[in-house]
């Protein structure tokens, strides 16, 4: 079964599964305050990233790999098996961030980082689920 989620098509079933998971490990921070989670790697899947790839915005700039949305979604499945790899094996590292400057007028310029695609799957995965155990735990006012 397939669903639209930011105008991509996405199977429900990874959909369930990623949040199902999530919701889990919520429903652990909220029961108890004290819970301490021992491991979460196995949660960055080529299921839960490919998940992660399909939430990007396409438009965005490449980094500096110069990988666009699009050459990556090519060989989407077999580039997500190799990231797990080299996750699973401590061969991934983040490359360095792409520098730009974008003028904010009056001749003034700020710098601007863009990630390469790759990490910003990852970034996205571990942020989901840091969500998941760190949100319950904010006030509204927070």
């Amino acid at each position: 079964m397939l669903s639209t989620r930011a105008g991509k098509m996405v199977s429900t079933e990874i959909q369930f599964d990623m949040q199902t998971k999530l919701n889990l490990i919520t429903e652990h921070t909220i029961k108890d305050k004290g819970f301490k989670f021992t491991s979460l790697a196995h949660l960055l899947n080529e299921t839960s990233l490919k998940e992660c790839f399909h939430r990007l915005k396409k438009d965005r700039a490449p980094g500096q790999d110069k990988i666009t949305y699009e050459e990556y979604e090519k060989y989407l499945n077999t580039n997500l098996q190799k990231l797990v790899k080299r996750m699973k094996t401590g061969k991934y590292y983040p490359q360095p961030v792409r520098r730009v400057y974008i003028s904010k007028g009056e001749g003034k310029i700020r710098p601007l980082g863009i990630p390469a695609l790759e990490d910003k799957i990852v970034q996205m995965g571990i942020t989901r689920i840091l969500n998941a155990i760190f949100e319950p735990n904010f006030l509204n006012c927070s």
